[in-house]
């Protein structure tokens, strides 16, 4: 019994231990972008391509062709979860190409 409440009284001082590093964080502020234009191209490097980025995925065959119709150059990858993904290149626009992959299953497009 003594182990029980030896254990709970642990885990009690560590949630408390916690919790007040939580409340006394400090908070963060972002800077103030510089421009609308330059916070949208910034994003654009990063994540999710966006959906002026075609995508024709066959799962079953492992293959996916991707179609930039973004109206200028995109720096981008096919992501394969639990494989190889595909390099980081740049295509301009209305430029396509084909991606097969032999482990894993297809992820997502990104920037890059």
């Amino acid at each position: 019994m003594k182990y029980g409440k030896r254990l709970a009284g642990g885990i009690i001082a560590a949630s408390a231990l916690l919790g007040t590093g939580l409340a006394t964080a400090p908070t963060v502020s972002a800077a103030p972008a510089a421009s609308a234009a330059s916070a949208a191209s910034a994003a654009e490097f990063r994540g999710t391509a966006p959906s002026c980025v075609k995508r024709d995925v066959i799962k079953h065959k492992k293959y996916v062709k991707v179609t930039n119709r973004c109206g200028q150059a995109m720096h981008l990858k096919v992501v394969i979860d639990w494989g190889n993904d595909s390099p980081c290149l740049t295509y301009q626009n209305n430029e396509q190409w084909e991606w097969n992959w032999g482990r894993g299953s297809y992820g997502k497009v990104v920037t890059c």
